[in-house]
């Protein structure tokens, strides 16, 4: 069953394409299991396996903000060849569907970032072209992160593949890192990731969620703000953008939900002992 969130008049739901256990040193650097010292029963074993393998979770966020339907971040995709994955295939559009989100009725599509695992079915593959998956969708990308990756070579061709077909087909904006998308939906600037990541700020009457996008791959990240995640391009500002955003996150209540966290996948960041703690919400 889809995990789904009532905020304010906003309605979320984490549609999830996949879940594995990888080793932690293959997510977030410097992971060492005692160092999290109690909170480590916290996060067994719902994000963290006896074995100290790390549980993530590959989903889309579907919130529909008044009229809006709006998916942020669209997973891995089909047939798409995947860096150490390979050839992927799921029924995720039929899950979004089964949710209310049926590729012809979402209006909106949000990429906290160009990583694979977040642009993938922004297309799909029709006798043998890529193709927008959501047809009737604007896409919004971030200018600042794709001017980087238009310079970067890429281990993955995700350009040509997710983003230029958009482009071509004229589906796209290019938004600064604080466009606002409706009056309870906008973006929030969290670079370190990558030069343009955005995270996704929900506001409605007295509520509030914080979806994460990769400023925060795990919740251990969280007890330990200072763990950058391997596939960081700027590890520093990394974990600088989580020191930043975590107490205003504490300080508020706003509920997080983590764009790779296991299920629950929402919870909120508290002080404790000086740092962070994480305490899930199911």
């Amino acid at each position: 069953m889809n995990q789904q969130w009532k905020i304010g008049d906003v309605e979320v739901t984490c549609v999830v394409e996949t879940s594995f256990d990888v080793p932690a040193d293959g997510v977030v650097r410097d992971f060492v299991a005692a160092d999290l010292g109690g909170h480590l029963a916290v996060l067994q074993p719902a994000y963290i396996t006896d074995s100290l393998l790390l549980r993530l979770s590959i989903h889309s966020f579907a919130i529909r903000s008044g009229d809006r339907k709006i998916i942020v971040d669209t997973c891995f995709g089909n047939d798409h060849d995947l860096p150490g994955i390979g050839t992927f295939h799921t029924a995720h559009l039929d899950a979004l569907a089964a949710a209310g989100f049926d590729r012809l009725s979402v209006d909106t599509v949000v990429c906290t970032h160009l990583h694979f695992d977040h642009v993938g079915w922004n297309t799909m593959l029709v006798d043998g072209t890529w193709v927008p998956t959501f047809p009737n969708a604007e896409y919004l990308f971030g200018a600042t992160e794709h001017a980087h990756w238009t310079k970067h070579e890429q281990a993955y061709d995700g350009l040509d593949e997710c983003i230029v077909p958009i482009i071509e087909a004229g589906l796209h904006r290019f938004v600064e890192t604080d466009h606002r998308i409706t009056p309870e939906v906008r973006l929030v600037p969290t670079p370190g990731h990558t030069p343009g990541h955005v995270s996704v700020l929900i506001e409605s009457g007295d509520d509030s969620a914080w979806i994460t996008g990769d400023m925060v791959h795990h919740p251990a990240q969280i007890v330990r703000h200072d763990w950058p995640s391997v596939p960081d391009v700027d590890p520093v500002e990394s974990v600088a953008t989580r020191q930043a955003v975590f107490p205003d996150l504490a300080d508020r209540g706003v509920l997080v939900l983590g764009t790779h966290f296991a299920e629950p996948a929402s919870g909120y960041i508290t002080r404790r002992d000086g740092g962070w703690a994480w305490q899930p919400q199911p």
